[in-house]
């Protein structure tokens, strides 16, 4: 990125970075904690994949909303909303009450939803044209950044003071940033339309927009396939460690944090290949690829593999599997309709988070049937194949580019 595109985009990506981050710790905070906290809950850590659902069923009524919100009270204003939603959730889920944990999870995906939508209306307007990619892949690095310093902080905070604690600190961190935040609003929140609609029926009015354009419609596709294989990824993997590895929670931890701190390099190197040396869609099908070969590569793992291999297979796991968001996001960004693109970004991610709803149980149930850890995750990867082979027999010319 050159001096002045850096300058003229640092303020608000700098901000939305940081709002993506915590609410995607919020998110992925819960999969580090699932093997202590299942026991104070009478359940199967293997039962996170029902909270996470229920927290990505809360982040499809998030994302299908926000454009409305967004128009109407600006992106800022709707960011600190999801922020302060964070916190109550984690504040719900602390309770350690299982009722009140599942609300938690879904009022924590209430806050998560609307975060890429708001963001993405700032940064499409603020991103130089030759760099747009670049700057979406950019702050998708808050996803993996999130779910790194649950890794990596979260099993710290754990053995420290416990996982409610550790819950009611993230959860005042996301409050701490929504203070933070509020000088932007008077640079960002303006041109607001109050009669913007945010009836239920509007609220959906996002989706039907992707529905009736096939190019949104088929990367809408395209994210509900990659969106079930990174949840599977993140939501299971310290999990099928500990269990199936041996591994403390610590040492799986790290694990974690490796393949998301791998994501969020993937994340920017491929922002710059789609910005300079290949279509968005052709990324995007060699990352399914990628990503389906990784899941498959599963069958493979074996408690007998050094430290160091794990490390190294879930790094690539997570370069592919959680670092196609940005790339993906600017390609919406380009196909949506002018000034819709809050609205077409909502409604992509309403089919994201859809594949992220039904992938964790259906995990559980591969689990349930006997299936096995390795056989579950290739179950994931054969549609990511599928769907990667097809973006990169379609069209990938200078059409996908800026």
């Amino acid at each position: 990125m050159s001096a002045a595109g850096l300058r003229s985009v640092a303020l608000p990506l700098g901000a939305t970075l940081a709002v993506q981050t915590l609410v995607a710790l919020g998110v992925y905070c819960a999969p580090v904690m699932a093997p202590v906290a299942a026991r104070d809950l009478g359940v199967s850590a293997s039962a996170i994949g029902y909270f996470i659902a229920t927290a990505y069923l809360g982040s499809m009524l998030g994302s299908v909303t926000a454009g409305g919100w967004v128009a109407r009270f600006g992106p800022i204003r709707v960011s600190q909303v999801g922020l302060v939603l964070v916190l109550l959730g984690m504040a719900l889920a602390a309770s350690a009450w299982l009722p009140l944990v599942l609300l938690g999870a879904f009022v924590v995906g209430l806050g998560y939803g609307p975060a890429t939508p708001a963001s993405s209306h700032i940064l499409v307007r603020a991103a130089p044209p030759r760099l747009v990619a670049l700057t979406f892949s950019i702050k998708q690095t808050g996803v993996p950044a999130g779910g790194a310093i649950a890794g990596a902080l979260v099993p710290v905070l754990i053995l420290a003071f416990g996982w409610r604690e550790a819950a009611l600190l993230i959860g005042a961190l996301c409050l701490l940033l929504a203070l933070a935040i509020e000088p932007a609003r008077a640079r960002y929140d303006r041109g607001l339309n109050r009669s913007a609609p945010i009836s239920f029926a509007a609220a959906f009015q996002p989706v039907l927009l992707v529905l009736r354009a096939p190019r949104l419609r088929e990367m809408a596709l395209t994210s509900f396939i990659f969106g079930g294989v990174q949840i599977t990824l993140v939501t299971y993997l310290v999990t099928f460690l500990t269990e199936d590895f041996a591994l403390s929670l610590v040492l799986a931890g790290l694990v974690m944090a490796a393949s998301q701190v791998a994501s969020v390099i993937g994340r920017i190197a491929w922002g710059v290949v789609a910005d300079r040396m290949a279509s968005r869609r052709a990324v995007l099908g060699a990352l399914g690829l990628g990503m389906g070969l990784s899941a498959i590569a599963t069958l493979a793992a074996s408690p007998h593999w050094p430290a160091w291999l794990l490390f190294c297979y879930a790094a690539l796991f997570g370069a592919t599997a959680v670092g196609w968001n940005g790339v993906y996001l600017a390609e919406v960004a380009r196909l949506a309709p002018v000034g819709q693109t809050s609205q077409a970004t909502g409604g992509c991610l309403f089919f994201t988070f859809l594949g992220v709803v039904v992938a964790p149980p259906l995990f559980s149930l591969a689990l349930a049937l006997g299936s096995g850890y390795p056989a579950a995750y290739a179950l994931f990867g054969v549609p990511a194949f599928a769907i990667g082979t097809r973006l990169l027999r379609g069209r990938s010319g200078l059409e996908s580019r800026r």
